[in-house]
């Protein structure tokens, strides 16, 4: 059964109801392991005091703040738990937003809620209410050493919720505005309409694949049976001069993927035209 990350209530209005949360989401990558370049040991991860010059054992580790040069404060994980916020054990719904309210640059944790065992009706209630409303539930809940903005929405009959960045963690600062320029030419501003629409198809997930994690498997099988690493194949891209020129090739050169491209405006199907 899956890990739970959090375990707890959601509490709506007078509406008090128990439920879970499991990661809905974990990227997937090769694992490496460090070796010693000499005999291809594995290297361990040693903790060290660097008074005492020696390493030391985990179980002789505290947590450390420090208040100036060389000077700290030691918290144990009983004190932190003293001073947990009721977020802690209780999600609080603090108000609802419309469901594209909420910019996805704030999103950063994704997870299932799950119901537990007795509480099946409110969570239907809950999850029924948010999805015919088409609002989103905006909560504060402290976990994993702090307490979260977090935002619950419906998806396909469960609940979703996803941690929010607080404003101060966006680093407005690398945003990088583009130069003024005048007026587009409506012939480029048609085009480039015309290629968004010719690529324009629904999302399917399941279509899209790590092309980088499956070069990185292909190269460790390739030196595994002795072969030649095989290199990836880099495309060619030469600076845009002509930017007309630019999206009328791309335009033909681009398969369509979309329904508005393989059912063109003006074109009728073979049914419409047997009628």
């Amino acid at each position: 059964m899956a890990a739970v990350a959090w375990k707890g209530f959601i509490s709506f209005g007078l509406v008090t109801f128990p439920v879970r949360l499991f990661v809905a989401a974990r990227a997937e990558h090769v694992q490496f392991h460090m070796l010693h370049r000499k005999d291809l040991s594995r290297v361990k991860e040693v903790w060290y005091c660097a008074d005492e010059n020696k390493p030391i054992d985990r179980a002789d580790i505290v947590k450390g703040y420090e208040t100036s040069k060389g000077k700290y404060v030691v918290v144990d994980d009983q004190e932190l738990k003293k001073i947990a916020p009721p977020t802690a054990s209780t999600m609080d719904i603090v108000q609802f937003v419309h469901n594209d309210e909420v910019d996805p640059i704030y999103f950063e944790s994704s997870y299932y809620v799950g119901p537990e065992e007795n509480a099946a009706k409110p969570y239907q209630l809950f999850l029924q209410a948010l999805a015919l409303t088409k609002y989103h539930a905006i909560a504060k809940l402290a976990m994993h050493g702090r307490e979260h903005i977090v935002l619950i929405r419906p998806a396909e009959g469960v609940m979703v919720l996803h941690t929010l960045f607080y404003p101060d963690e966006l680093h407005s600062a690398n945003r990088t505005a583009p130069k003024s320029v005048s007026k587009l030419p409506p012939k480029e501003v048609e085009l480039a309409k015309s290629l968004v629409q010719h690529l324009a198809a629904p999302f399917k997930p399941s279509e899209f694949h790590d092309s980088y994690r499956k070069n990185i498997e292909r190269l460790i099988e390739e030196k595994r049976k002795g072969k030649p690493v095989s290199a990836a194949t880099q495309p060619k891209r030469a600076p845009v001069i002509d930017l007309m020129e630019a999206l009328k090739r791309s335009l033909a050169a681009s398969p369509a993927t979309g329904r508005r491209a393989r059912n063109p405006a003006g074109k009728k199907s073979k049914k419409a035209r047997a009628a």
